[in-house]
């Protein structure tokens, strides 16, 4: 899949939000471009107008790394969008290997990977991949999201989507209190994994899909954001215990790359302590010990 539109669109995006006084050049008058001109960002980076308009074009498989570094600090990219300006070029180079991909129709998760979910006891600990698949969890995770589960329409066989969830439930809006943070951020993490793996199909269909059936959702789409997404506290409101605010943290799997797991956690003898261990006491009561939902194998990339 040729990822030229993506590179464009992403640059020229960039581009516009940065006024010319922010980098210390004069605005000058009849501006007809939001933003940077080409020229000025060329100017910044130390290429040629005509290299770097080449690039914004979306030519950009052989770009240098170093000519990539200063397009991102021209362009004055944080970390993720930078990140995500090298995925754009190693996707485009014609020598670039396939991603392993994991399709999310039958993964399994090694029995060692299952037993570590299950000892965490005090939090929602799950396995997602980079559609936001929820792959595997332990019984508070499936309590957690036990909206994302029991989502109308999931097709039996289908893993419970996030960003279905996020976009196609009109549950998700009380689920999340600041609904609009998490919606950004649900889209800027499918951008993302759509720039690092262009070429996946499961992916686009995904996107297709949620273009098609949300407006709100393509609106996003079209704003170009990504994100890494690490560390930090969010706020949820559980239609059986009420709002929580918990810490979380994610991190790749060494094992199985492309699949991350996350971790929610209260904070100690806080309301959101109690209404978890509430949850827990719930969760014990609606799933027994074993319970775990159909896994999917996942399968490389061809």
């Amino acid at each position: 899949m040729d990822n030229r539109a993506e590179v464009r669109e992403f640059l020229t995006s960039r581009r516009a939000r940065i006024s010319p006084d922010e980098v210390g050049l004069p605005a000058g008058a009849n501006r007809r471009v939001e933003g940077l001109r080409r020229t000025e960002v060329a100017i910044l980076a130390g290429v040629s107008v005509e290299y770097y308009t080449k690039l914004e074009r979306g030519a950009i498989s052989g770009a240098s790394p170093e000519v990539l570094e200063a397009i991102s600090k021209a362009l004055r990219l944080d970390d993720a969008e930078r990140a995500h300006l090298f995925d754009l070029a190693h996707a485009a180079s014609p020598v670039a290997r396939p991603r392993r991909r994991r399709s999310a129709k039958c993964w399994q998760p090694h029995e060692s990977l299952q037993w570590m979910l299950d000892a965490v006891t005090a939090g929602p600990a799950f396995v997602r991949n980079g559609r936001m698949d929820i792959l595997a969890g332990n019984r508070l995770a499936r309590a957690f999201y036990k909206d994302v589960h029991d989502m109308p329409g999931r097709i039996p066989g289908q893993p419970p989507n996030i960003a279905r969830f996020t976009f196609l439930d009109e549950r998700a809006s009380a689920f999340y209190p600041d609904y609009d943070m998490f919606a950004d951020v649900t889209v800027a993490i499918l951008r993302t994994e759509a720039g690092r793996d262009p070429h996946n199909k499961e992916l686009h269909d995904l996107i297709g899909e949620l273009s098609t059936l949300s407006p709100d959702f393509r609106t996003r789409w079209g704003a170009h954001d990504v994100r890494h997404h690490g560390a930090g506290f969010k706020t949820f409101r559980h239609s059986v215990v009420g709002e929580m605010t918990l810490a979380y943290e994610g991190m790749e799997l060494e094992s199985e790359p492309g699949l991350t797991i996350t971790l929610y956690a209260a904070e100690p003898g806080s309301d959101s302590e109690e209404k978890m261990q509430l949850l827990a006491s719930w969760a014990a009561s609606e799933f027994s010990t074993t319970e775990h939902e159909p896994a999917h194998e996942e399968t490389p990339g061809r």
